[in-house]
């Protein structure tokens, strides 16, 4: 037998080998797959109603306006036949090459085949296509509510991702060109993948992100000394060790959303927020909020207002002697803490020297992308669940949050673990992205309903803690940072709260980049700038056309305002003379926690 028959009978035996691979993997698939629970409907998709005001929007445009609705199936025809026409005539060359593709530019389709092979190209530009035609009919339609159009228009653009060629073993080159390179291995191990987060997941797919053995909390992520010095069922609070002789005599306290954990502001030294103002002479304290289970079903808002936000402003108090506290708040973390302001105002407390919000909403009267998952169909689906279970589950909140960009957080991630049999990466933020919390059954409604769909806060006051609170009645110092391109909380809806706070004293930052990126944005970096304009009469657009941009981070300009507001320097406050126990290293116990089933 030669040395290339040798190889040959090797890569059979090979295949043969990882054939027997797959077809035990597809055992355990099935396996894991009848693991499954039968979901609520409400979170599953939106309601058959939604489709049903399509279809009567469409039928109606058809019968009033029939002209532009053949204009688009004719339009659609004439490119597909000329595309298909083309293809032909290059076929009928004798030689394999693909027809000229006037699609425009997409990284789904960066692989040579899909511009060369024409069997590829072909199949993209026929997607192309569709995919344009689906979206020129939900455009153009016209008797549909605007709101129930927005959300046709993103679930259409969900099915066209969804649809993709480069999604399907059987039409991704990339795929079946390492398949055959790698004599089926790289099946088997895609195989692997993919059984591994359906049984993760107890039946349902979530695919991970990140390596989960590459990082572990307080070893190599989250590693800014400090000590837990207070601790109630609610929270950790979090006293991070000075790195300065002298720092400012009014403390800061970071309230992070319990949406998620607290260390994406410390995930590296390079990246931490956290070490970074330590180093700029501020005593931080940082608040680590529980992981909550079934026991927690009836903890609301007020619950984490009383024994969250003020809890943890009386500790900082006490520890460090102040009268007076900085605050920031991010997210959800600083849709409380306007709430939590607005209280303060209302009982005369005045413990609140300024206030900073990263990336928060407070008037959502404009909800932006996250307004497709804020109707009756999804926010009954989830009080349904956990009305059930008493909290919900963080699988629900992370796989809507990757939705709003499914390419980049579903489909690709998959495409590489699944077709391609690649481990996933050891990055950091998408380990912390994958490290997700549950919320408590009643406060995940009163959010939804209260704050979010009926709009109380901005509007017409929102009860909490025996009181009614508004907007205006936030009236400290402020600066709010937005990011430009937030698909969580989109800048112009945070300007606009920021508009309807009482305060005189408002900055308002705009920086470059989305919800995670613009604010985990270090100076050494020097990656995303920012905006500044102090007309905050102005519209969003009009604020945003007028502004300055800066290049660089925006954190050295909001610590030249915080140290404003911070006092005069001091002997820094150590963590072995503190006035009370420490009870365990940084990050502490709670962060580690996972979430229930």
């Amino acid at each position: 037998m030669t040395t290339e028959e040798e190889a040959g009978a090797l890569r059979l035996e090979r295949l043969n080998a990882n054939l027997v691979k797959i077809e035990e993997l597809s055992q355990r698939l099935v396996s894991a797959l009848s693991k499954r629970k039968s979901g609520d409907p409400g979170l599953q998709g939106p309601s058959q109603e939604l489709f049903m005001k399509a279809a009567v929007a469409y039928v109606a445009e058809l019968m009033q306006n029939p002209s532009k609705v053949l204009e688009h199936q004719i339009s659609y025809w004439g490119k597909t036949l000329k595309h298909y026409v083309e293809a032909n005539q290059a076929l009928a060359s004798g030689k394999l090459v693909a027809p000229p593709d006037p699609t425009p530019s997409d990284r789904r389709f960066a692989d040579p085949a899909w511009q060369t092979h024409p069997y590829f190209n072909y199949l993209k530009q026929q997607y192309m296509l569709s995919a344009e035609a689906m979206q020129n009919a939900v455009n153009d339609l016209e008797h549909i509510d605007p709101r129930d159009k927005r959300r046709v228009d993103y679930f259409t653009r969900q099915i066209i991702d969804m649809f993709a060629p480069t999604n399907f073993l059987g039409t991704n080159p990339e795929a079946l060109a390492r398949a055959v390179e790698t004599d089926g291995e790289s099946l088997v191990r895609g195989l692997e993948n993919l059984v591994r987060d359906i049984e993760a997941n107890e039946g349902d797919l979530l695919v991970t992100l990140a390596d989960r053995e590459a990082f572990h909390v307080g070893e190599n992520i989250a590693t800014t000394e400090g000590a837990v010095v207070f601790r109630n069922r609610m929270f950790e609070l979090i006293q991070y060790a000075p790195r300065t002789e002298k720092v400012r005599r009014t403390p800061l306290i970071i309230f992070p959303p319990w949406i998620n954990k607290f260390y994406v502001l410390d995930l590296k030294e390079q990246n931490s927020l956290i070490r970074w103002i330590v180093e700029q002479g501020y005593t931080l304290f940082v608040v680590s909020w529980v992981n909550p289970d079934a026991s927690y079903r009836d903890v609301g808002l007020d619950d984490y207002i009383e024994e969250g936000y003020l809890a943890a402003i009386a500790q900082v108090k006490k520890i460090t002697g102040e009268d007076k506290v900085n605050l920031v708040g991010y997210c959800i973390g600083g849709t409380t803490l306007a709430l939590t302001l607005a209280l303060m105002e209302r009982r005369k407390d005045r413990s609140a020297r300024s206030a900073t919000f990263f990336t928060t909403l407070t008037d959502f009267s404009d909800q932006g992308e996250m307004g497709v998952f804020l109707d009756d169909d999804f926010v009954d689906g989830i009080e349904r669940e956990v009305g059930n279970k008493g909290f919900l589950h963080a699988f629900y909140m992370s796989r809507t949050f990757s939705y709003l960009r499914s390419n980049d957080l579903i489909y690709q991630p998959a495409i590489r673990s699944y077709m391609l049999g690649e481990a996933p990466p050891a990055f950091d933020l998408l380990y912390w992205n994958g490290d997700g919390t549950n919320l408590p059954a009643r406060m995940a409604v009163e959010y939804l309903r209260g704050l979010c769909q009926q709009d109380r806060f901005a509007r017409d006051g929102y009860d909490a803690c025996g009181e009614t609170l508004r907007l205006r009645d936030v009236k400290v110092p402020l600066c709010a940072i937005a990011c430009e391109t937030d698909h969580i909380a989109a800048w112009k809806a945070s300007y606009a709260g920021v508009q309807k706070m009482g305060a005189r004293d408002k900055t308002f930052i705009l920086s470059q980049s989305g919800h995670i990126a613009g604010i985990v944005n270090p100076p050494a970096k020097k990656k995303y700038g920012h905006y500044i304009n102090k007309e905050l009469d102005l519209a969003p657009d009009a604020w945003r056309e007028r502004s300055e941009f800066h290049p660089g981070s925006w954190w050295p300009r909001w610590e030249e305002w915080l140290r404003k507001r911070s006092g005069a320097l001091v002997a820094a406050r150590r963590l072995d003379d503190s006035p009370v126990p420490l009870l365990g290293r940084a990050p502490g116990s709670y962060v580690l926690a996972r979430p229930n089933t």
